[in-house]
């Protein structure tokens, strides 16, 4: 089926929605709705992102959002759809952008106003070796002590995983949980839902984001915004794919020589106390000496044999927990299918 909306994900349809001059009621709505009380929005202007001379192709889709609050104090909102590549460098370093600016010429208190750096993430924190822990959907961070007390609070990050946002219509709440409903699903829209219909800022929203509204120049633009988008994503798709099958091998072989060394070093180990016990054993009735000596190379040779067996054993455990066809598993251990069933 053909989509009707724009994906939100693109440059193009990001822009669309939120970086446009006539998109700004709907993004003072949605900024708003993510801020904390003490700084809703009451005027906002974007800064020309085109005057930083930094990474042009990387800024569209970042907007510097200069804002005044209702009760009149001035604060910086960076707003920005991020990119997968090492993302968290990435925020970091645009977020130096609008603190820099606020550099005065001559005499200075250094007196610096608040910056949030606001990031809306087609993919999840797990996708980059578990960075941040747990399903949250959005993460709040600021520059803290070892002890938990905020250091400087005019520094916020708020990322925004929207894969684990699964909220459904009749589940918002909250005009966040409304925003991020819409920009999750907006593409697979096919008629405005219930909950948006009564909404004037939402009705604006879906106007704006109609491709059949779209002249030539724009869907060509969006055309274009689309395939850079899916291509950046196969590429992605098909890198963790084969990371997870080589991890896969390079483990199976790492897994295998730890645990022969393993097994072998435990069982030698096992073998020289049981084969001194056994020795002292022997030795009182053929003699300490000769007893000892039998107990002691016996006790090696079953200890080498059970590290072997013991080896084998969690080798196969471990083949097993990743769902490797028992026959295959078998051929690498040497157990039978008998004994690995019974794992």
């Amino acid at each position: 089926m053909r989509a009707k909306y724009v994906n939100p994900f693109t440059d193009f349809g990001f822009k669309k929605i939120f970086g446009e001059e006539a998109s700004k009621p709907l993004l003072i709505d949605f900024l708003n709705a993510l801020l904390p009380p003490e700084n809703q929005i009451k005027n906002l202007s974007f800064k020309n992102t085109e005057q930083l001379g930094f990474l042009k192709n990387d800024r569209k889709a970042i907007y510097d959002i200069y804002c005044e609050s209702q009760t009149g104090e001035k604060f910086i909102v960076e707003l920005q759809k991020a990119q997968q590549n090492f993302f968290i460098e990435r925020t970091i370093f645009y977020s130096t952008f609008p603190i820099r600016e606020q550099a005065e010429q001559g005499p200075w208190d250094f007196r610096l106003k608040a910056v949030y750096c606001i990031g809306i993430l087609d993919f999840t924190f797990e996708d980059y070796d578990n960075e941040m822990e747990g399903r949250d959907w959005k993460h709040e961070i600021k520059l803290k002590d070892q002890n938990g007390k905020v250091f400087y609070d005019k520094l916020t990050y708020i990322y925004l995983e929207m894969p684990n946002f699964s909220k459904k219509e009749n589940e918002l709440k909250t005009r966040l949980d409304q925003w991020l409903y819409f920009i999750k699903y907006l593409e697979d829209f096919q008629n405005i839902p219930q909950i948006f219909r009564n909404e004037v800022v939402f009705t604006k929203a879906f106007k704006k984001a109609e491709l059949a509204k779209f002249n030539q120049a724009e869907m060509d633009s969006y055309e274009y915004s689309l395939k850079v988008f899916r291509d950046l994503h196969n590429t992605y798709d098909f890198a963790v794919e084969r990371a997870l099958s080589e991890g896969l091998a390079k483990g199976i072989e790492q897994g295998l020589q730890e645990g022969i060394s393993q097994g072998i070093e435990q069982g030698i180990s096992q073998g020289i106390e049981q084969g001194i016990e056994q020795g002292i054993s022997q030795g009182i009735e053929q003699g300490i000496e000769q007893g000892i000596s039998q107990g002691i190379e016996q006790g090696l040779q079953e200890g080498i044999s059970q590290g072997q067996m013991q080896a084998k054993v969690e080798m196969a455990k471990s083949a097993k927990s990743m769902n490797m066809p028992i026959v295959d598993i078998a051929k690498l251990t040497g157990l039978s299918v008998e004994e690995i069933d019974k794992l």
